[in-house]
């Protein structure tokens, strides 16, 4: 009677412990990096206080060319996961050593949909240093169906580290996801309304919502705060008589 008595408590005893850690595991955040705005914004909409979601970047650099510190780098290096963009964004990332089994790339389910476009005009975002435009076109999240995509791969990443919180995830995701293809048929229907309007950009990153919504769009490369110097505004002005925007 005392054995079974005494392997009872023990049981008991192990239950206890195994559901204190359980409970404490699903209580602690997720520690969560990400290298744009938009990873971020979506990150915590499906995560909500299931993690801490950090965008290191400062507010007067390009984080598409920026370049972190060191400190900055080990703090994404011991984050649970790495949100990445994909199409060659955060060019710093190759150049660095991350943990691969904490990096998502968000748009590689749709990398054979990338636009490539050639090299243009070198130039510089205020201290940053020089760069060009060429390449593979990164801003991918402005195609809106894309961004949704891009919204999936966070929720699986997220699910995979906390599949307890499934049913929570998935709802997240799906209020996200509402809300961006909501957006996506609005700026559809008024491109419809508006076909072959002329319009100009400031900065050549507008290509997937150009292709999206059909947008008779061509770019300047101005920079924020930056007056265009004389040459520009001649650029300007012959590229006006063209598309008439």
């Amino acid at each position: 009677m005392k054995k079974t008595t005494g392997a009872l408590s023990l049981f008991l005893l192990v239950l206890v412990v195994l559901g204190a850690s359980q409970r404490a595991l699903a209580g602690e955040k997720l520690n969560i990096y990400t290298v744009n705005y938009p990873l971020a914004y979506f990150a915590e909409r499906i995560a909500g206080d299931l993690a801490t979601v950090t965008f290191p970047a400062p507010p007067d650099v390009d984080p598409a060319f920026w370049m972190p510190d060191a400190d900055t780098i080990a703090a994404y290096q011991s984050a649970d996961l790495i949100l990445l963009n994909g199409a060659d964004y955060a060019k710093w990332v190759s150049k660095v050593s991350l943990p691969r089994s904490r990096l998502v790339d968000t748009s590689r389910g749709f990398a054979d949909q990338y636009i490539e476009q050639p090299n243009l005009t070198t130039h510089s975002h205020g201290p940053s240093a020089q760069h060009s435009h060429g390449g593979t076109a990164f801003t991918t999240w402005l195609d809106l169906e894309q961004a949704a995509q891009q919204a999936e791969a966070i929720a699986q990443a997220l699910i995979r580290k906390r599949p307890e919180a499934k049913d929570r995830i998935d709802r997240n995701l799906q209020s996200l996801q509402d809300d961006l293809l909501k957006l996506d048929r609005q700026i559809s229907e008024t491109t419809r309304a508006n076909t072959g309007l002329p319009l100009l950009a400031s900065h050549p990153v507008y290509q997937y919502l150009a292709r999206r919504y059909g947008l008779n769009l061509r770019s300047v490369i101005w920079e924020t705060g930056e007056i265009p110097t004389e040459a520009q505004w001649a650029e300007l002005e012959g590229m006006l008589k063209e598309q008439p925007a």
